[in-house]
């Protein structure tokens, strides 16, 4: 039996397994942690051991997964074969020794390599950090995949070196999509200049394609810049909310009735009258989309008129810049809703017709403080602080966004809740009903941090949300 194997039933009989197990969990990953992990019969542990094991194990997997990049490399080098650039290595004979080795597709073989490639090259702390298990194999990938893209742009490797530092420490408290978001944010703010030019550049590869299909439909595909596809998107949801009700508690007959002068061509009226959601049937929210995206298109080719405007946005973009770069002092990027960070450029220009709030933060964190009110915050202008504080559910690691979920009391109404920003925030309908009936406590915090604890008794603190980073 290894020795690794017999130290740990020894510590079993003198410590109890499940204190043993914690200890584990703030230990490097290795040979040995590994060894009495295996040793442990993880159906004989209680709720909360059995949370603990698992994220131990994945701590082991995550130095595992270092020693799987460092194989790999051994394999096939630390420079693609045939290019010098970034991402686009074609090593035709390494990476088939790879892909059959692994049983993997050859196009994923080579991914696995240039991940390797990025972390050995690029970011020792991100290897440093996966092989201690401080970071999980998903996030090292992210953070690999991201800084090569920010390379390719041209920024330098101490920026990438500081937003290395930041991203490995955001990952204790978000999943590997937030931590993408996370660095796209940050490339943009440390390098603005680079970001611009690139967000140029992309602009002119927009497109609109359309592909047959062999069962009688067709896929279309859009390549759009953020600000001009989450327009898209929100009238497309706007669309289906109309159709069902729910914009605003708005009751179409009834509303109808009490502004009988109401322009007919309203841009929410006329779309209702195209193709009648109603009428389809659908099941899931994608169906919907798409039954809403084809019924907004033939509405439209069947009422074009001299009237039309074609810059007209019937829906809203919830936009955050700061003053001085919305003055064009500053070339900051700004913070598209639903989306992450758009160049300064591109946020003024969606400036110029907007409406604003005037909300006020931290200097030094960035977290929300106030909306830039000095009286006593009515109902609404206190959802539209939670909305601009939150931006999605508060649960760890979900990004549903806050104006699609629920306000819920961290404290219940019930039990002496109060209806104020420290007890109140955004969590979507799932979550919302796992805190009411599933078991799961919350803690709220003014900042917008809070703390869930769940029913096998296991903390997980949910940190605040500064308004100029992404979530």
């Amino acid at each position: 039996m290894p020795e690794s194997i017999l130290r740990s039933e020894k510590i079993t009989i003198e410590k109890p397994v499940e204190e043993r197990i914690i200890e584990l969990l703030y230990q490097p990953g290795g040979y040995e942690a590994l060894g009495e992990l295996i040793a442990i019969r993880p159906r004989e542990l209680s709720s909360s051991g059995k949370i603990d094991y698992l994220a131990a194990l994945e701590k082991q997997h995550s130095w595992l997964t270092s020693l799987i990049q460092e194989a790999t490399l051994a394999i096939a080098g630390n420079s693609p074969a045939e290019t010098e650039v970034l991402w686009d290595g074609v090593d035709e004979a390494e990476r088939e020794d790879v892909a059959t080795a692994l049983r993997l597709s050859p196009s994923t073989a080579q991914l696995r390599i240039d991940v390797a490639r990025t972390l050995s090259n690029h970011l020792p702390a991100t290897c440093d950090a996966l092989a201690s298990g401080q970071i999980s194999a998903s996030h090292a990938t992210l953070i690999a995949r991201e800084s090569a893209d920010a390379m390719k742009r041209g920024v330098s490797p101490d920026i990438l070196g500081m937003i290395e530092e930041k991203a490995i420490n955001f990952s204790e408290f978000h999943t590997p999509a937030q931590v993408g978001r996370k660095l796209r944010t940050l490339f943009a703010q440390y390098s603005p200049t680079e970001f611009e030019t690139a967000h140029e550049v992309a602009r002119d590869t927009r497109s609109v394609r359309l592909f047959p299909e062999g069962d009688g439909m067709s896929t279309l595909i859009a390549l759009l810049p953020a600000e001009e596809a989450q327009t898209v998107y929100l009238a497309i949801n706007a669309m289906i909310e109309y159709q069902d009700g729910k914009i605003s508690g708005l009751d179409k007959d009834s509303s109808h009735k009490k502004n009988s002068s109401a322009k007919k061509n309203s841009s929410l009226e006329q779309y209702s009258e195209a193709t009648p959601l109603s009428a389809i049937s659908t099941t899931t929210m994608e169906m919907k989309r798409a039954d809403a995206l084809a019924a907004i298109a033939a509405d439209f080719l069947g009422r074009i008129s001299d009237d039309y405007t074609p810059h007209r946005r019937p829906v809203s973009i919830n936009l955050t810049m700061d003053l001085p770069t919305m003055l064009g002092l500053a070339e900051n990027p700004a913070e598209l809703s639903g989306y992450g960070p758009i160049p300064a450029s591109i946020a003024r220009a969606l400036a110029a017709d907007g409406k604003w709030r005037k909300f006020i933060t931290d200097p030094g964190s960035g977290n929300l403080l106030d909306c830039g009110r000095e009286s006593y915050l009515p109902p609404q202008p206190l959802v539209d602080f939670l909305t601009a504080r939150d931006r999605i559910c508060r649960f760890p690691g979900c990004s549903q966004p806050a104006r699609v979920g629920d306000i819920d009391h961290a404290k219940s109404w019930e039990t002496g809740g109060e209806t104020t920003q420290g007890n109140l925030g955004f969590l979507c309908r799932r979550h919302h009903r796992l805190k009411t009936h599933g078991g799961w406590k919350l803690e709220s915090n003014r900042d917008g941090s809070c703390t869930w604890t769940s029913p096998a008794g296991k903390s997980y603190f949910v940190p605040s949300r500064p308004m100029n980073e992404a979530v």
